[in-house]
């Protein structure tokens, strides 16, 4: 081979492996906080939406927190769903509109940033669950009473890609959730 067909092809390899270290989207993960293997692990899209679902403790009345992520991985709360809670409070200054949609008590456009947070998943009958691209995940099923960090982080390229070829084993397979537990304004 000539010289220049070997720096060409050093140059191709070069830009191709540049181009795998590019970012490539986000991972949303839901991982104990005393360690171990991830609960949920799901590709996203920047401005991606999901949801935690969960009946409240006290009321025993279903509530959905509708987020989403930004491409450094931040997690923002958008919408808030329920039946009930916190009567008398009104609107939160700067945390969205309060309205209602078919039967359900909405806080919308709230865009609230909130970071990775902490969630103590509830026992069976709480419920705990994320909901994303179509499936929803149980966490009281898989770890009641477990403290678990939910974050999001910017992934690569190539691990982007790797994933899509070898789904992680806590990645929800694509399927119909249950759509009982979507809010009918999000189904």
């Amino acid at each position: 081979m000539t010289r220049l067909k070997i720096l060409l092809v050093l140059a191709i390899l070069l830009a191709c492996g540049l181009y795998l270290m590019t970012p490539a989207g986000l991972e949303l993960r839901v991982a104990p906080i005393a360690g171990g293997s991830p609960l949920l692990v799901a590709p996203m899209k920047v401005g991606e939406f999901f949801t935690l679902h969960y009946i409240h403790s006290v009321d025993r009345e279903p509530i959905w927190e509708v987020h989403s992520v930004d491409s450094s991985g931040k997690i923002f709360i958008e919408e808030e769903h329920f039946v009930m809670i916190g009567a008398g409070m009104g609107d939160l200054p700067g945390r969205g509109r309060w309205t209602s949609r078919n039967g359900l008590q909405v806080i919308e456009g709230m865009h609230y940033p909130i970071g990775e947070f902490l969630l103590r998943i509830g026992s069976r009958g709480v419920d705990h669950s994320i909901l994303w691209r179509g499936t929803r995940t149980n966490l009281s099923a898989i770890a009641a009473g477990t403290p678990v960090l939910i974050m999001a982080r910017p992934v690569k390229r190539f691990y982007s890609l790797w994933r899509l070829l070898v789904p992680h084993s806590a990645t929800p397979q694509a399927g119909a959730a249950d759509v009982r537990s979507l809010p009918p304004s999000i189904r």
